[in-house]
């Protein structure tokens, strides 16, 4: 059933994109951070099935918490006697310091209830900081690699880019940086596909958002690349 998504696939696939990227252009900086992706990937999948696992020791100290409530809390009704009228009753429930610690101990309960999801949310936030940083790296790569090059229009000045490449190798390059920024999302949200954390879905939305709008940049460009090829072939 094709219904989760496979961490392992998601490492397979980027693992044949990066050696196709390696393949068509060796030593490049877009192969290094295709690198990059493919060990935030692979590490991505190791900490998402931890912050799967439950924190056993917060856990423990939360149901001892809950189990010592209750003690008290019985204890403290045990105390009232039955013939009571509902006013000496709620003296008694005001005045009563077991009450108070009851309180307290369910406030206590409320932390540690917390803490759990605060420390998992840390972590998924730290690891997606990485990906949007990988997201804009692509992005920096694919700057420079413009279709106007083969415009055969201006003068390059000293400051220029070098701009070595043919239409063909352009094209690749930027399928390969639109390829990295489409999975860079998937790995992102490899972090709520067992998590309702709504902090951490809104992160992994912004990720995408990202890395959706960064590709349809070079998108743009590659469409362009395909025009001028057409008008090339009916000239």
């Amino acid at each position: 059933m094709y219904r989760r998504l496979d961490g392992t696939r998601i490492v397979d696939t980027l693992e044949r994109l990066r050696q196709r990227i390696a393949e068509r252009f060796p030593g490049s900086g877009l192969e290094r951070v295709s690198g990059d992706l493919l060990s935030a990937a692979s590490e991505s999948m190791a900490r998402a099935m931890e912050l799967r696992r439950h924190n056993m020791p917060l856990r423990v100290a939360t149901w001892a918490l809950i189990a010592i409530i209750v003690f008290v809390a019985v204890e403290a009704l045990l105390h009232v006697r039955l013939g009571l009228r509902w006013e000496e009753f709620a003296g008694f429930l005001q005045s009563s310091q077991a009450i108070q610690n009851v309180v307290f101990l369910g406030l206590a309960v409320l932390f540690l209830a917390n803490v759990e999801t605060r420390i998992k949310r840390r972590r998924a936030l730290a690891a997606l900081h990485e990906l949007r940083s990988i997201a804009h790296i692509v992005d920096m790569h694919q700057l420079t690699k413009d279709p106007d090059q083969f415009l055969g229009e201006g003068v390059t000045t000293a400051s220029s880019p070098r701009r070595t490449m043919t239409r063909f190798d352009l094209s690749r390059y930027l399928d390969y940086c639109s390829e990295l920024l489409s999975l860079t999302s998937k790995v992102a949200a490899l972090y709520v596909q067992d998590s309702q954390d709504p902090v951490v879905l809104d992160a992994v939305n912004d990720v995408e958002t990202l890395t959706t709008g960064l590709s349809s940049k070079i998108w743009q460009k590659i469409m362009i690349l395909d025009t001028l090829e057409t008008s090339r072939r009916l000239t």
